[in-house]
């Protein structure tokens, strides 16, 4: 069913509930006064600033009273220089997502499943008005010969929109906000993100030891699921002595960590020059130094170099990768293998030896949840995903790879018959690469 679906039979009812508040403030910024506002503060190359857009009203003439002087002010700024509409949405720090589908469709995502937005459009032309502005504003065009554009703006957001006729139901808009806070740990334990009581304690146990470890990992799950926060919590582990090198599509990670550098792709130009994807980012972090490589998401064919780096000595790196659940994820990475000319043997062989751990998170009732942890392993058949961890209706079950992943994480294997009362606590991050106190733990025999 479609988002409309989900949002309950109260939906209905609430545009008419709280229109009247909405055209009180569209009071204050008619078509008349946006435009002397923006033929004002546009007459000069400066930046689009609250004070200037604040001077501009008052030159207007029109008499708003301090209340309307700073509504109008706000909305005109965020008209000109901002969101538009949408701007108001963001100031809930629990949106991490809006989409609009129509005028009057708007959606937000809090990380409990999609519900209606109180913001309606005057038509399909403000639609596309704003999204034309958006993508102007990140350097990108988007018209009938660019009709589908993702780009990255000021402030942390990334703006997706499409236009008819690629979109049958008019211009779309998808809004992804990457907010500068990073969860600590026990953060994302309160939140429920390793499941609750004691069972939160393993799991949280668990990761924090694969960081000090330094094994190779790979964070999967569905679009929204948290893979992005949970690699930032887990990068901020990092003993501060490492250098840490970030190659993303669209910069959204940002850990809590001394010494990040990140790398960003870039879009061609209007001829298609000056374009640098994500394995040559790859190519070039190698030259940095790094003491942990991480792709923010995997999805192409990058995967390759960022396979061949964590099998020349750069353990302990990783990132993000699609896929509905953790056994999927080494078709996933034979399927992107393929997309870089490897063969299913030479992807085999260099995920065994580069990949030590895949957690998979998911989106459940309750919010984003780690559901499992598990190890990569060479099997008869090929590659597998063979869970140590499984969080299953509230309760964590051990797997069958648990006795290896302790081993690695020099745990105690019979933890899985204790109970998580006498699991110890994890250890300090390891020492940088390097200072002869390395604390990666031997890879056991495959």
């Amino acid at each position: 069913m479609s988002a409309h679906s989900a949002a309950g039979p109260a939906e209905p009812e609430r545009p008419a509930r709280r229109a009247p508040g909405r055209r009180r403030s569209q009071g204050f910024l008619d078509e008349t006064l946006l435009e002397s506002v923006r033929e004002s503060v546009m007459a000069d190359a400066s930046p689009v600033t609250a004070s200037r857009v604040a001077a501009a009203v008052q030159a207007s003439g029109r008499l708003l009273g301090t209340a309307g002087a700073l509504a109008a002010v706000e909305s005109i700024s965020a008209e000109l220089n901002g969101l538009g509409p949408l701007q108001p949405l963001t100031r809930d720090p629990a949106v991490t997502d809006i989409f609009v589908n129509g005028p009057d469709s708007v959606w937000l995502d809090r990380g409990r499943g999609l519900e209606k937005a109180p913001v309606v459009f005057s038509g399909e032309p403000q639609v596309r008005a704003l999204a034309a502005r958006l993508v102007a504003a990140g350097g990108r065009r988007l018209d009938d010969g660019s009709p589908c554009v993702d780009v990255r703006l000021d402030g942390g957001y990334r703006v997706h929109a499409v236009l008819p006729p690629i979109s049958t139901a008019g211009t779309l808009l998808s809004v992804r906000i990457r907010r500068a806070t990073v969860f600590s740990m026990p953060e994302l334990q309160r939140a429920g993100m390793f499941g609750t009581g004691t069972l939160g304690s393993v799991v949280q146990s668990v990761l924090e030891r694969m960081v000090a470890s330094r094994l190779s990992f790979l964070i999967s799950g569905a679009t929204g699921s948290g893979k992005t926060t949970l690699l930032a919590t887990l990068l901020g582990l990092c003993h501060p002595g490492e250098r840490l090198v970030l190659i993303e599509d669209a910069a959204e990670l940002n850990p809590v960590h001394p010494h990040v550098v990140s790398l960003e792709s870039r879009h061609g130009n209007l001829e298609g020059g000056g374009a640098v994807d994500l394995g040559e980012l790859v190519r070039q972090a190698l030259r940095m130094r790094p003491d942990r490589l991480v792709v923010g998401e995997c999805r192409g064919a990058e995967v390759r170099e960022l396979l061949s780096a964590m099998n020349t000595g750069h353990t302990g790196g990783g990132g993000t990768i699609h896929a509905n659940e953790a056994a999927a994820v080494p078709a996933r990475l034979a399927a992107l293998g393929a997309l870089a000319g490897m063969g299913p043997d030479a992807v085999r062989l260099q995920v065994a030896s580069a990949i030590d751990a895949v957690v998979h998170v998911e989106r459940t009732e309750s919010g984003r949840q780690v559901a499992s942890v598990g190890i990569m392993e060479v099997q008869d058949s090929g590659l597998a995903v063979v869970a140590a961890l499984e969080i299953q209706q509230g309760e964590l079950r051990f797997g069958g790879a648990w006795p290896l992943l302790a081993h690695r994480l020099g745990m105690d294997p019979g933890l899985a018959g204790a109970g998580p009362s006498v699991l110890p606590a994890a250890p300090p991050a390891g020492r940088p690469p390097g200072s002869g106190h390395e604390s990666v733990q031997p890879r056991a025999q495959r």
